[in-house]
């Protein structure tokens, strides 16, 4: 029984080790596009506040314009 329980603390260690480094590399993603100027995360925070049915996009979405390219084209 004493076997299993060390175990389970091994385990328990190395899979929060695991999910800290996991977090931190998200936290770093996230820095690293904001700097690049991929992303820009405070409209997605603005969201929130302006968040009614006429309210501007915060991306457009280019699979959408793409298609209503096409339908203007086939008419």
């Amino acid at each position: 029984m004493e076997h299993i329980r060390e175990w389970q603390a091994f385990g328990y260690f190395f899979f929060t080790v695991f999910l800290t480094v996991i977090l931190y590399a998200y936290i770093l993603h996230l820095y690293r596009a904001e700097k690049k100027g991929t992303r820009n995360y405070e409209k997605y925070g603005n969201l929130a506040l302006d968040d009614e049915l006429h309210s501007e996009p915060v991306e457009p979405n280019e699979n959408r314009n793409e298609e209503t390219k096409e339908k203007k084209e086939q008419s």
